[in-house]
């Protein structure tokens, strides 16, 4: 207990100094906590969606997709209409209802925008029917009852200022049609931020199918008594087991969360990667605050050595106080969690995807988490430090003011810390050396964790040959103060480095991650300007197939010399050696040959093109010993077996179709049934010689019906390529600028704990004529050095990094290296900025004290 007491005491006596090693804790925690509750909010947003939107047992196809949108045919699975006759008749059957459900729609309001959500969510068109009951109700206006009439969302009625008696224009495969919003339907349970609308059931079937006589699904309602499994086994005695896919509502709710949760996955582990990174670096934090705090209370640690307490009392004070610190840091870090998640939601409904409140999920696992982590990282961190304290002597500490100095320690540390740098340094150069991806991907790896490591150790020794380079360049013009500022910062390597590391994380990331952006923008810019012939690209950015009326509009523009459709098609292919691999082969024109200059090791490119004949990648050709001449059997999904030569052996380098095999239009047609071809997701066109503006005026001036496709010329897709990245890297220096934050927090807290440290020495240099502005600026110095001193590491390994990355993503076409200088040397400067930021509180603090209290103090 009375340890307890102690280190509550001293947690009271300098709980400035500790909330801001709390704060540290707080952030890391929050950002835990935070992604928990947010995934699992959408989790739990999801499965009440899944649950009310299932029949019993659910009708649909057996064919690939089924029930399903095809993502290359463009349009859902069909069953017969007169399925519903012969599920009606099952026993244990007491409704059976036909459905038509399509997501390849795009819904155009009067101003030709496309209304669908930009969240990565579906556009949905379905048939009215009492199932869509279970899900939303009518909450204005009536439901469709006729092929002019359509009934919307509110959320989506809300978004776009849309009400009854609009027109909107449904783009879908069989062709486009206009109706008349007649209803506004509400959901029941949130809707993640899909648009939908219901049409009457004939036209759902003519203008979503193409045909009268065919459904999606037949959704089938149990008698009283009968379990949706015990239907299923029904049905499919009835049925056959092989005719229809049969799905009961809990087995269509669990594929559904399975495909929400990959997605929910990814995302989650990015941002605990990111959450993790946090907390390293808080590690640095509480370590110096620990080590500081110990040092200035050596005095009172020997007298307690000196009336009796021993070393595990010491030490078991200490951690007392960094468990105290964890417990609290963690218990106010859980609670900013669940605002961080709340925060999300907002952002995520501003981005279209709509999460109630009242589906916010607080899991008894995430504080438990969330807890731990925070306790654990915190005592962790303080425990070198109070193993320093322990080892102090009673005389040693009555006779000192500070802990000394352990030369051998300072030794072993730097020999360790060249010897993992070293170390890392040559698993970055064998990753250069890597023949493939898999084993480089592995040496990069560990060399990154390598140098990290051993910067970390190694940075006490750095910092006395860097802060002086640095203090010449920027401290010398301010002459004594800038030479105390000097003086300062190398007083104390091993805080300065541990200071440094923390702010040397962050920006190491984000150094490799600019240059590995850099380079990728690079690449794909330098690929396409040597390989790419064709002068403009079509296609949707939410990959939908193009629709039969946009090709053909695009074909009757004038200019163009030709238009080449790519699109992919599923297949089992089997080399000589009895070797089978499944692809989607690239199904193309003849003119792609001139479209993408693909270089052959063997054959012609535009002989792929030839009746029967077709294409593969050198890579592949070198792993099945196939060459120019030798037949392969090409097993299309959705049609026939064949036997297609192979023409051409295409050279895989470059990042822009690696990989891919070849085959014409009409090679594919002569096996596989015109109903089952895919639709192109991609649309090239090359302009007549002289027409190359024209055309391209021409071309987005016929595609502007159409607002789903984007029309690229070179300099566009160039843009675009150059934007994704810059969105991608944005997002990732947001994450990371929260480890940046808590190294920040660190400076301010070294800098705080220094000035008490020094105060006996501030207010003597006080005495001698040193004044406040001075005093300040001496510490905003010393701030900045500390604060570049890390920057110029942490640039210098992520460019590193990243330049050793570009080395092994070479090998898959990103051959162009570029550094982001004007990047780099903000990020640099910017570290001065966040030096002088970070020194304010501390500054203004040391300029407001007493000069006599300051000499007398001990």
């Amino acid at each position: 207990m009375s340890v307890l007491k102690t280190s509550l005491r001293n947690v009271l006596a300098h709980k400035g100094r500790m909330a801001l090693s709390a704060v540290a804790v707080l952030l890391s925690v929050a950002f835990v906590c935070g992604t928990l509750v947010f995934t699992d909010t959408m989790n739990t947003t999801f499965d009440k969606l899944f649950a009310t939107t299932g029949a019993d047992v659910t009708v649909s196809a057996a064919a690939p997709g089924s029930g399903e949108e095809n993502p290359q045919r463009g349009r859902p699975e069909t069953v017969p209409a007169d399925t519903v006759d012969k599920v009606a008749k099952v026993p244990g059957v007491r409704s059976a209802e036909g459905s038509v459900v399509s997501m390849s729609v795009t819904v155009v309001d009067s101003r030709n925008n496309d209304i669908g959500p930009t969240s990565g969510a579906p556009t949905i068109a379905a048939s009215w029917n009492d199932l869509e009951l279970k899900s939303v109700e009518v909450s204005s206006g009536h439901p469709p009852r006729g092929p002019t009439e359509v009934m919307l969302d509110a959320d989506t009625a809300r978004k776009h200022q849309l009400k009854i008696g609009d027109e909107l224009r449904i783009i879908a495969l069989p062709g486009d049609f206009r109706a008349t919003v007649t209803g506004i339907t509400t959901f029941k349970v949130t809707n993640p931020g899909a648009t939908l609308i219901h049409l009457d059931m004939a036209t759902a079937q003519q203008k979503l199918l193409g045909g009268a006589g065919l459904l999606t699904h037949v959704n089938v309602t149990a008698q009283d008594g009968v379990s949706p499994d015990r239907l299923k086994a029904n049905l499919s005695t009835a049925l056959g087991a092989d005719t229809y896919k049969l799905q009961t509502a809990k087995e269509a709710a669990d594929a559904g969360r399975k495909d929400v949760g990959a997605f929910l996955d990814v995302m989650k582990y990015v941002m605990l990667g990111f959450a993790a990174i946090a907390f390293l670096v808080g590690i640095f934090l509480i370590f110096n605050t620990f080590s500081m705090l110990v040092a200035q209370r050596t005095r009172e640690i020997g007298l307690l050595r000196a009336i009796g307490s021993d070393r595990g009392q010491i030490n078991r004070s200490v951690l007392t106080e960094a468990l105290l610190l964890g417990v609290f840091g963690s218990l106010l870090g859980i609670g900013a969690g669940i605002g961080l998640a709340v925060g999300l939601m907002k952002l995520m409904g501003q981005m279209g995807m709509n999460l109630s409140l009242d589906d916010l999920t607080v899991l008894w696992t995430t504080p438990v988490v969330g807890l731990v982590l925070g306790v654990v990282v915190t005592v962790v961190a303080a425990y070198v430090p109070a193993r320093r304290a322990g080892k102090v002597s009673p005389m040693a500490a009555l006779r000192d003011a500070g802990t000394p100095g352990d030369r051998k320690a300072g030794l072993v540390r730097g020999v360790l810390g060249l010897v993992l740098t070293a170390a890392g340094g040559a698993a970055l150069f064998l990753t250069t050396r890597a023949a493939t991806a898999g084993p480089g991907s592995l040496w990069l790896g560990l060399g990154v964790v390598l140098t990290l490591i051993g910067f970390i150790v190694i940075g006490p020794l750095l910092a006395g040959g860097v802060v002086r380079v640095l203090s010449g360049v920027v401290l010398r013009p301010f002459g004594p103060v800038g030479r105390l500022a000097e003086r300062n910062a190398l007083r104390n390597p091993r805080r300065t480095g541990a200071t440094a590391a923390a702010l040397m994380i962050g920006l190491a990331l984000v150094a490799c991650l600019s240059v590995v952006g850099s380079s990728m923008v690079a690449s794909a810019t330098d690929e396409l300007d040597r390989t790419v012939g064709a002068d403009f690209m079509v296609q949707s950015q939410t990959g939908q197939p193009v629709v039969p009326q946009a090709e053909q509009a695009m074909r009757g523009v004038p200019g163009l010399q030709h238009v080449t459709a790519y699109r992919g098609l599923d297949a089992k292919v089997t080399a000589p050696d009895g070797s089978t691999v499944e692809e989607s082969l690239s199904v193309t024109d003849p003119t792609y040959a001139e479209d993408v200059r693909r270089k052959t090791t063997a054959g012609q490119h535009a002989d792929a093109y030839a009746a029967g004949s077709m294409a593969v990648g050198s890579d592949y050709a070198a792993a099945h010993h196939v060459k120019v001449g030798d037949e392969l059997t090409v097993a299309f999904a959705e049609g026939r077996s064949a036997k297609l030569k192979v023409a051409a052996i295409t050279k895989d380098e470059g990042n822009l179709d690696k990989g891919a095999m070849y085959i014409s239009t009409r090679t594919a047609e002569q096996y596989v049934p015109a109903d089952r071809m895919p639709r192109p997701f991609m649309l090239l066109g090359k302009a007549q010689s002289g027409k190359g503006d024209s055309a391209y005026t021409a071309l987005k001036a016929a595609l502007a019906p159409y607002p789903q496709y984007k029309v690229l010329d070179q300099t566009d897709y160039k843009q675009l390529l150059k934007d994704q990245v810059g969105q991608l890297l944005n997002m990732v220096y947001g994450l990371l600028a929260l480890a940046i934050i808590v190294a920040v927090l660190g400076v301010v807290n070294t800098l705080a704990l220094s000035v008490v440290e020094r105060t006996r020495e501030i207010g003597l240099m006080r005495a001698i004529g040193l004044s406040r502005r001075q005093l300040r600026r001496m510490i905003r110095l010393e701030s900045v050095v500390i604060a570049l001193f890390g920057a110029l590491l942490g640039l210098g390994l992520g460019m590193g990094w990243g330049a050793t990355a570009q080395q092994l993503l070479a090998l898959e076409g990103m051959k162009v290296l570029q550094i982001p200088w004007p990047t780099i040397l903000g990020v640099f400067a910017g570290s001065a900025l966040v030096g002088l930021f970070a020194a304010l509180v501390p500054a203004f603090r040391a300029g407001r004290m007493n000069v006599l209290n300051a000499i007398a103090s001990e």
